[in-house]
């Protein structure tokens, strides 16, 4: 039994060897189904960074309309959606939506 292992020592080590490498290639904190989680996690990411610039913009821009020259349309806007505001004589309509 002994000599056989010795006749094939070779073989037992590269077939360690190459499970070791083979189960750290897909497995461990840099192992390719971690990199494929990190990919992933990486497009979320992105995805709600451009989303968050869309905001801020928005924001930016409804800012700049309430700054220093009033946007008094706008204004007038906020107003009516705020306190269902209306002038003498004007038709409210108010629709609902069921969802």
């Amino acid at each position: 039994m002994i000599e056989k292992i010795k006749k094939n020592y070779f073989v037992l080590i590269v077939t360690f060897l190459f499970l070791y490498f083979f189960f750290n290639l897909l497995d461990g904190e840099r192992g390719l189904i971690s990199l494929l989680k990190k990919k992933n996690l990486l497009s979320k990411l992105k995805f709600e960074e451009k989303q968050v610039n869309n905001d801020i913009e928005i924001f930016e821009f409804k800012n700049s309309l309430l700054s220093n020259n009033f946007d008094l349309d706008y204004i007038e806007i906020l107003i009516r959606e705020k306190f269902v505001y209306s002038k003498k004589g004007e038709k409210i309509y108010i629709l609902k939506n069921d969802n």
